[in-house]
């Protein structure tokens, strides 16, 4: 059995109960995708989206914080598909979390 997830923010492990609720499968934080290489073609840049729900071949990323955050992951997100163009990714930027939450019911 795998250990259980170790969330960067409540807001994630919130999301996953409500995963759970519907017997959605996720994975958390499973790819990291390189999106900036210097001239040697080393890393200097990359991205891990928060979820990634298999059966749906979809990732998810929370974005629940700061502006200033929300910036940066836009620019982060708008990389990966312009790299990875076949990789389907989905933010929930933080009025879209708490409609979400309220939906359900759920403290927002």
């Amino acid at each position: 059995m795998d250990a259980p997830a170790r969330f960067a923010h409540p807001s994630e492990e919130e999301f996953a109960r409500i995963l759970d609720f519907y017997q959605i499968r996720w994975e958390y934080e499973p790819t990291t995708f390189p999106l900036v290489w210097d001239e040697n073609g080393s890393v200097l840049e990359s991205f891990t989206p928060d979820f990634y729900l298999p059966d749906l071949d979809l990732y998810i990323e929370l974005t629940t914080l700061k502006q200033s955050l929300v910036t940066k992951k836009n620019r982060k997100i708008r990389l990966l598909r312009q790299h990875y163009p076949h990789i389907n990714i989905k933010i929930f930027y933080g009025r879209d979390y708490r409609s979400l939450l309220l939906k359900f019911g759920l403290q927002g």
